[in-house]
C-alpha cells in the first residue's frame, strides 16, 4: 500500500496568505488541484495542514483526504513530513507532494508509484535536469523519515542515499513548478475562494 502525503501546512507569507485556497484558470483552488493530482494514484491519501485552516480542511475532505492538523506545522516541512508519516506507518511506501505545486500531472505521480511498488528505495521525476516532486520513499526509509526535524524538507535522506535515488526522466514541467508569490499564478487568476473562508 503506497500512500500519499500531501504538505499543506505552509503559512503562504510570501504570497500574502491563503495560498492554497486561491484559484487557478480553471477555477479550482490550487490546494484542491495538488490534492486530485497525488490522491490520483495513491490508495490512501493524508494532508497535513495548520490548525484552524477550515476552509482548506473542508476542501480536502471532499477530494477523499485525510486530513491532520498538524500543531507543530511552524517547525517547518521536515516536522510536517515526519507527522504526515507517522500516521500512516503502516504504508509500504509514501510519495510526498506539496501542496503549492498544482501543475504536476496525475501520470507523474502514477509513475514514481510503479516504481516504489517495484521496489526502489526513492524515486523522483527530474525535467531538464532538475529533480522535481512529487519524491517517493521506500517503507524501510521509516525511521530516517521520523527524525526529520525543521524546514529542510528530506535533504538529508536524499543526500545520505543519493546513489540510491532513482530518477525519472519526464516531460512534466508542472515538477519544478511552484506557487510562492501572485505572479507564479500567471496566466491563471488569483481570485481567493472567499465565500469557503468568511
Amino acid at each position: 500500500m503506497i500512500a500519499g502525503i500531501l504538505l499543506a501546512a505552509g503559512a503562504g507569507a510570501r504570497f500574502g496568505g491563503r495560498k492554497l485556497l486561491a484559484l487557478l484558470e480553471d477555477g479550482t483552488p490550487v490546494g484542491v488541484r495538488s490534492a486530485r493530482s497525488l490522491g490520483s494514484a495513491v490508495d490512501r491519501l493524508l494532508a497535513v495542514v495548520r490548525p484552524g485552516d477550515l476552509p482548506l480542511e473542508a476542501l480536502l475532505r471532499a477530494e477523499g483526504a485525510e486530513v491532520l492538523p498538524f500543531p507543530g506545522a511552524s517547525e517547518g516541512m521536515g516536522a510536517s513530513l515526519a507527522f504526515g508519516v507517522s500516521n500512516a506507518s503502516t504504508a509500504d511506501g509514501w510519495v510526498v507532494a506539496l501542496a503549492d505545486m498544482p501543475f504536476v500531472r496525475p501520470e507523474t505521480v502514477g509513475a514514481v508509484v510503479r516504481r516504489l511498488k517495484e521496489g526502489a528505495l526513492l524515486v523522483a521525476p527530474s525535467f531538464g535536469g532538475r529533480r522535481g516532486h512529487p519524491v517517493g520513499f521506500a517503507g524501510v526509509l521509516l525511521p530516517e523519515i521520523l527524525r526529520l526535524t525543521g524546514d529542510a524538507g528530506a535533504r538529508s535522506i536524499l543526500a545520505r542515499h543519493a546513489s540510491e535515488l532513482v530518477l525519472l526522466k519526464s516531460d512534466d514541467p508542472g515538477i519544478v513548478r511552484d506557487i510562492d508569490v501572485r505572479s507564479d499564478l500567471e496566466p491563471a487568476t488569483s481570485r481567493m475562494v472567499n465565500k469557503l473562508s468568511d
